[in-house]
């Protein structure tokens, strides 16, 4: 059963004066059943098209005739993007953060996507080790790319190791594909000590250079390891294995003359080393892998603070919600705020109680962590990313809402929309 259910109607869109409303279906479009947002975008390209609508209160099926200009949008958001069920996936890799979580978290945490579709639409990152024939062709029909590519490793016996699917050992022939079609693709290894690093590592950067005109950029992240985990055949990623990784890194891009390999600021932060300058990161292409975050929260920062005032009208205190891997920016950023009059930054830096202290990035801070944080405390005014909470909605991944936090602590939660920027926090603590 395909089901393009409308989750929003933007106001005073095309969609908002055809009286639609969150929950009515989307059935075809110019007669063609859809699968993903995808095809309802190729679609609706068009200046004048035909939508059945199923309507949510009624059941009723109502043709309704399109026509807009070349840049006006219908002014809908789905509830996902894929109308048909997201392709899952059919490794278990020995790192999946998915099987490091506590069994009682709502149930689409649980799910293991691997869809080249998310990926296009959404940066979503793929094996490439469930791709059909027919998806294949769907690919280079639509000249879907970039993708993101979770590579690991060429070397295929370790990688059908890692990812334990007898299948995977074929990265270079997809890569080929790829290669042959020109899609390009971003390229996440996740490292694992003792398997893809060192020596392994540079054969995999030398073998990914080899592929340079599809290869946007490679990203390596250090492996997460949570308290949940079963085993411990898993090594962190600890200061002398960031820092080796740092140096193979290093002296692949300085013989490529090319910034052609990034690491994630883990990597920096663990070895307290320099965060690279932002030519190190070309177009931030990896943002969402932690690739980038701290340089471009501190540049946006330099910009901003010529405009920060002396003294602001009245006294005002904020807590700020930090995980560790943020500190190297906000330390900054918060002594400097902490210069202006009547202004008052107090750094509240969150222990991961709920996965383990292992895991220290603010994308897995969670809700009851930052009440175990706080809890002696009320009446505050408190900052924290939206990169906390689940998309478009109030719910950290622990299922406690922004709304359940504020009613136990008795305090104010301010949520900054952007994640990667200053500007909104500058905005609300200075009154600028």
């Amino acid at each position: 059963m395909k089901n393009a259910i409308i989750s929003e109607v933007k106001p005073n869109s095309i969609a908002w004066e055809l009286e639609l409303v969150a929950g009515d279906k989307i059935i075809k479009v110019n007669d063609k059943e859809l699968t993903d947002l995808i095809d309802f975008n190729f679609e609706t390209a068009l200046n004048n098209y035909k939508l059945t609508v199923e309507k949510k209160d009624t059941g009723e099926i109502e043709v309704l005739e399109i026509e807009k200009d070349d840049d006006e949008e219908l002014g809908i958001v789905f509830e996902s993007a894929v109308f048909d069920g997201v392709k899952r996936c059919l490794n278990k890799c020995i790192f999946c953060f998915v099987d490091q979580q506590p069994k009682h978290l709502r149930k689409t945490l649980y799910i293991k996507d691997d869809d080249y579709r998310l990926s296009y639409l959404q940066g979503t990152y793929i094996t490439l080790t469930n791709l059909k024939q027919e998806d294949k062709e769907r690919i280079e029909k639509l000249n879907l790319g970039p993708l993101y590519v979770s590579i690991h490793t060429t070397n295929g016996e370790l990688r059908k190791k890692m990812l334990n699917n007898k299948n995977a050992d074929k990265i270079l022939d997809e890569l080929d594909w790829l290669k042959k079609i020109n899609i390009p693709i971003h390229c996440q290894i996740v490292l694992c000590p003792g398997y893809n690093d060192n020596d392994e590592l540079i054969k995999t950067l030398n073998d990914l250079y080899k592929y340079k005109k599809i290869v946007k950029s490679v990203a390596i992240v250090p492996v997460g390891i949570t308290k949940y985990r079963k085993n411990n055949d898993l090594k962190k990623v600890d200061y002398n294995v960031a820092q080796k990784t740092i140096e193979i890194v290093n002296e692949f891009n300085t013989k490529k003359k090319t910034n052609f390999v990034q690491l994630s600021d883990e990597f920096f932060i663990l070895t307290n080393s320099k965060i690279p300058d932002k030519k190190y990161y070309k177009n931030y292409s990896q943002l969402d892998d932690g690739v980038g975050t701290t340089r471009l929260i501190l540049d946006d920062f330099a910009k901003c603070e010529k405009k920060l005032p002396n003294k602001i009208k009245d006294k005002k205190t904020f807590h700020f919600i930090l995980s560790k891997s943020s500190l190297k920016a906000f330390d900054i950023i918060v002594n400097r705020l902490n210069q202006i009059e009547n202004l008052n930054i107090v750094k509240v830096v969150v222990e991961s109680k709920f996965f383990g202290d292992d895991i220290n990035v603010s994308g897995l801070i969670v809700g009851s962590d930052i009440l175990s944080t706080l809890k002696k405390q009320k009446n505050l005014n408190i900052v924290l990313p939206s990169i906390m909470l689940k998309p478009y909605t109030t719910s950290f991944l622990d299922d406690m809402t922004v709304e359940d936090l504020q009613t136990k602590l008795n305090s104010k939660i301010y949520i900054i929309e952007d994640s990667y920027s200053v500007s909104e926090v500058i905005e609300l603590c200075c009154e600028v």
